[in-house]
């Protein structure tokens, strides 16, 4: 489980699997430890962007279409996985802070 931490937001729970991959999207090392600088998020932010879409197009789903809740049976999407980190890194990013974990 990691924990993400701003002082801008509230903290950010996710399960291992999900953190980590969007941790290596953007570029980070997976580990017990690590900080994203507010100087990293708008690439960050964008490196998401640019796999939810690529994932969606994998799918053959709509990359501008918005991500609603998975049906029943259906595996949560990276969008929907991506969605709360990429909105605590725009909110981070706005108030310059870093978001750590594991700290």
């Amino acid at each position: 489980m990691y924990k993400f931490r701003s002082r801008a937001d509230s903290d950010l729970f996710m399960n291992q699997g999900p953190a980590e991959r969007i941790l290596g999207i953007i570029g980070k090392q997976p580990g017990p430890q690590g900080i994203i600088e507010p100087a990293d998020m708008a690439r960050a932010i964008a490196a998401l962007q640019a796999a939810v879409d690529e994932d969606e197009r994998a799918r053959g789903g709509d990359p501008a279409a918005q991500g609603g809740a998975p049906a029943s049976g259906q595996a949560v999407t990276l969008r929907q996985r991506a969605w709360p980190f990429v909105q605590l890194l725009k909110r981070s990013l706005e108030a310059d802070t870093p978001v750590v974990w594991g700290v």
